[in-house]
């Protein structure tokens, strides 16, 4: 029973529902959702570790319960996607509404689109790709999971890595060349592996060429069926959800570093990566926060992440990082000092 805590998960959805709902004020329950009331929630609720023993991690890891969950957030993330377009092109709102719609749609695809979708594009079925890339078309992002797999998890905490941020970097900054960086490895990664399987660039194999295709007629059908007006509310809402995966991204991996032995980069280690052991975002995002030991064993599935001893630890949980980040000098100031000096 215990497990049903993962339900939460869809609260989210939930309160992006009631903010187009309602309107008004109401616009804004998803971000104050998320970013209220979940870092107040755990400021109070108690840290707690859950350790299971190795028979336990063989059948949670196998218990498709935990599969399904990941699965039910296609329908229901295009379903609250298709009831904001519209809402969007059948109600008259006013300005506060929409930045508060826009915002809550943002959230609704980085936590349960962007976010699912980095779980599920670490399983090799076909039908995990397919809700992977489900996942990924709305927020604009299908390239992520070619460079997260390929790049991110191999260069993680070096210089190579784009979405690993540097000490006194600030998240403006890192927005800029984390998304860009990565993009361009993307298509490094696929013309390599092209080269590879002897295929040619204009090929079915060329997955980045089908990620453009792909992305221009979802936009394309938004402009067609809506006009300019929800065209450019998709687009924006598909460039907060990154926006917002790359600020996790950012608190991920802020300031750690590999060594270099011998020349070549010491094995990712759980020191690589910022822990969070706070319930509420353990929940609602899938046990990422749990992110020394996703990097540690990259194919372990969230049910039976660990808590990894001395991990870097973030002082707050998700959210309330993510707020924190938005300050930079606020930010340098609290991670500084519990950053792991390279030895």
């Amino acid at each position: 029973m215990k497990d049903l805590k993962y339900l939460i998960a869809y609260t989210v959805p939930l309160s992006v529902v009631v903010s187009l709902y309602f309107k008004g004020v109401f616009s804004f329950t998803a971000l104050a959702y998320v970013f209220v009331l979940i870092p107040f929630l755990e400021g109070i609720i108690p840290i707690k570790n859950d350790e299971f023993s190795d028979i336990d991690k063989q059948k949670r890891a196998l218990n498709r319960f935990f599969d399904w969950l990941l699965y039910l957030n296609v329908p229901i993330v295009y379903s609250v996607l298709s009831y904001g377009i519209y809402s969007f092109s059948t109600t008259t709102l006013s300005v506060y509404e929409y930045v508060g719609l826009i915002f809550a749609l943002g959230i609704l695809l980085a936590t349960n689109a962007v976010n699912v979708a980095h779980e599920l594009g670490h399983r090799k079925g076909k039908f995990e790709i397919l809700l992977t890339r489900l996942l990924l078309l709305p927020c604009l992002y299908l390239h992520f999971t070619l460079e997260h797999n390929y790049g991110h998890h191999k260069y993680v905490a070096t210089e190579k890595d784009p979405a690993t941020a540097k000490k006194g970097q600030s998240l403006y900054h890192f927005w800029i060349t984390s998304v860009f960086g990565q993009y361009k490895n993307a298509w490094r990664i696929q013309t390599k592996l092209l080269k590879k399987k002897g295929a040619h660039f204009f090929s079915t194999k060329n997955n980045m060429l089908l990620f453009i295709i792909y992305q221009v007629a979802y936009l394309g059908g938004v402009y067609a069926f809506f006009g300019v007006k929800i065209f450019s509310i998709a687009l924006i809402v598909g460039i907060i959800s990154f926006l917002f995966l790359e600020t996790i991204n950012y608190i991920e991996h802020y300031g750690l570093a590999r060594n270099k032995i011998n020349g070549k980069y010491e094995k990712v280690q759980h020191i690589h990566s910022w822990n969070s052991d706070h319930i509420m975002g353990r929940i609602v995002l899938y046990e990422l926060t749990r992110h020394s030991d996703h990097h540690f064993r990259a194919s372990k599935k969230y049910q039976v992440l660990d808590s990894l001893e001395n991990s870097p630890t973030l002082p707050f949980g998700y959210p309330a990082s993510m707020l924190l980040a938005l300050f930079p000098p606020l930010w340098f100031r609290v991670i500084h000092p519990k950053l792991i000096p390279n030895k």
